[in-house]
Parts: C-alpha cells; sequence; structure tokens
C-alpha cells in the first residue's frame, strides 16, 4: 500500500491515494534515480496541456515542493501538484519493455479520449 501525505498548514495531512504503480515501474524509477545520482528526488507526475488531445504527461525527477501531494510507493517518492491530481486520479503507472520498444504508460480512468501513440488525452 501506498503513503500518500499532502503539505497544508501545520504539517502533513493524509489523503488517499492518487497514482498506483507496478513493481517494473518503480524498479525502473530507482534504477534511473540511482544511476544519474538524484538520491532524495522525486519523481514529478504531472499532467501538462499539449498533445493532441489536449493534455500529456511529463514525468521528470524533482526537489519537494511545499504544496505537493507526496505519495511514497516501493521507496520512489510521486510528487503530484495541485493542478494535477484531479487529472491523475486513479492512474496507474507502467514500465513495459518489449518489441515496440521501452517506457512508461500511464492508464488513466479520467481520460475521455486518446491518441492513438497514446501520448495524450482528453478529459
Amino acid at each position: 500500500m501506498a503513503e500518500v501525505a499532502e503539505a497544508g498548514i501545520g504539517g502533513l495531512q493524509v489523503q488517499e491515494e492518487i497514482v498506483s504503480a507496478t513493481p517494473a515501474a518503480t524498479a525502473k524509477i530507482r534504477e534511473l534515480r540511482d544511476r544519474e545520482g538524484l538520491e532524495g528526488k522525486g519523481l514529478r507526475v504531472r499532467v501538462v496541456g499539449g498533445g493532441c488531445h489536449g493534455f500529456s504527461y511529463a514525468l521528470g525527477f524533482d526537489d519537494h515542493k511545499e504544496s505537493d501531494t507526496v505519495q511514497s510507493i516501493d521507496g520512489v517518492d510521486f510528487l503530484i501538484d495541485r493542478f494535477s491530481g484531479p487529472y491523475l486520479m486513479g492512474a496507474g503507472i507502467d514500465y513495459l519493455d518489449g518489441l515496440s520498444g521501452a517506457g512508461f504508460k500511464i492508464g488513466n480512468p479520467n481520460a475521455k479520449s486518446t491518441c492513438g501513440c497514446g501520448e495524450s488525452f482528453g478529459a
């Protein structure tokens, strides 16, 4: 089970889980973080404007910000900003490595439509 905390006045408050991640995803994130010497950084998961359906995902290592929701899963801190949280509620993050390539895949129940390549979504 993931541990989730949201920064608020007077400290951290427990909140419901926003995202889930497979063991393959967290293992790859830890591998990348450690290889780049980014211990102590979390993985920021953001929803940004763009793509053929209006929104896309942005992933990158970052420091915790006071307003972030921080969700710890299997040794990885997922950092989620206030704008992205509602769009990511219930999303699952996986890492796939197959014949068609390797990369992170986000399954999002809030996506009303997605593009053919899976890189953008409409809400």
